[in-house]
């Protein structure tokens, strides 16, 4: 969904375990600053049911986070978790803007997994391909209608208005890749349920995928083999994270195949990018969400695909107020897909 001249707008960011909002402002170039921003814990049940019930908590929890940050405007951009979007980038001959939409209108129905007339898509042209100058790369990014029409009508039920709605990985990569990379990347945000990968090269994705692993995964095998409490499970992984030498080793142990299965999936994600572009190399790995935090996942990354990974910083481009620093602290490394969703230009 496009932006069309609509002045000031917040971000919204319905997550598994909490609800984020954030409203920047622009300040320079490639900048922004911070106004307000809102943070308001999530029961997971209530997070991924449909009840009439869980709704309206989940409004509830909405409506908390929006009321402490103080944002006025009821504008809102809101993210579309991966699991309910289809990202992928394909390959269409060189024509002009007018001639794709007409092609992608009677061609897209190839490249979905739903029907077209149950869908919503949206697309974005990526320039010439990269081993084919005669063709020319193309993002495109569909949702079901009823589940996009379900969550507008929801937030709009609140009070709000919402101007844009966006796949959570697409937001994510704005936020978290810096400014001026050549080479390609690989984003990794792990969640709760799930990780979200993207491989961006000269600013645009040219891969996005979902992975069945977040840091559940960890914790119940680490509940599993080391005979302990989730919560105290959740407490080792975060605090030891993947140090072979940390409690003897148990921790690492107890989640290792786990983690071999998420080692492989980036791999293959990597190779099939090579395999795509060969002349392109993934030049680094960004690590956000539980991947910047657990101790160690950073090397064990790196270990298993042999590129150098390091943590991503959502905020590297906006400016945060010293009042608000230290209340953010804790939380700052969960704000990739709502900075991001933040930080739309207002234009297409």
């Amino acid at each position: 969904m496009a932006l069309r001249g609509v002045g000031d707008f917040f971000a919204l960011d319905i997550g598994t375990n909490a609800v984020r909002v954030v409203q920047l402002s622009p300040s320079g170039q490639n900048g922004w600053t911070l106004q307000h921003f809102g943070y308001a814990p999530l029961d997971e049940k209530t997070s991924v049911s449909n009840s009439p019930e869980s709704l309206r908590r989940l409004g509830e929890v909405i409506m908390t986070a929006v009321g402490q940050s103080g944002i006025k405007t009821k504008n809102v951009a809101i993210g579309l978790p991966s699991s309910k979007t289809f990202t992928t980038v394909i390959e269409l001959p060189l024509m002009q803007e007018a001639e794709l939409k007409s092609t992608l209108k009677y061609q897209v129905d190839q490249y979905i997994p739903m029907a077209i007339n149950e869908a919503k898509v949206d697309w974005a042209p990526l320039g010439t391909s990269l081993h084919d100058p005669k063709m020319q790369e193309v993002l495109l990014a569909s949702t079901a209608n009823a589940y996009a029409e379900e969550r507008l009508e929801f937030v709009e039920s609140l009070g709000f208005n919402v101007i844009a709605a966006e796949p959570d990985p697409l937001a994510m990569i704005r936020s978290l890749l810096p400014d001026g990379i050549p080479d390609a990347r690989l984003i990794i945000d792990v969640g709760e349920q799930s990780t979200d990968l993207a491989i961006t090269f000269a600013g645009s994705p040219r891969l996005v995928r979902t992975i069945p692993v977040g840091i559940k995964s960890l914790v119940k095998a680490a509940v599993q083999n080391l005979n302990v409490q989730e919560d105290q499970a959740r407490q080792f992984i975060l605090k030891f994270g993947l140090a072979p030498d940390r409690l003897e080793g148990q921790v690492y142990r107890a989640i290792e195949s786990t983690l071999e299965n998420f080692a492989t999936e980036l791999t293959k994600s990597i190779k099939f990018f090579q395999t795509r572009y060969p002349s392109t190399p993934v030049g680094g790995i960004l690590l956000s969400g539980f991947s910047a935090i657990v101790p160690q996942f950073g090397d064990y990354v790196t270990a298993k695909t042999g590129v150098p990974s390091a943590a991503a910083n959502p905020w590297q481009k906006v400016g945060v107020p010293q009042s608000d620093q230290q209340q953010l602290a804790p939380i700052a490394s969960e704000f990739a897909t709502v900075i991001g969703l933040a930080e739309r230009r207002n234009k297409l």
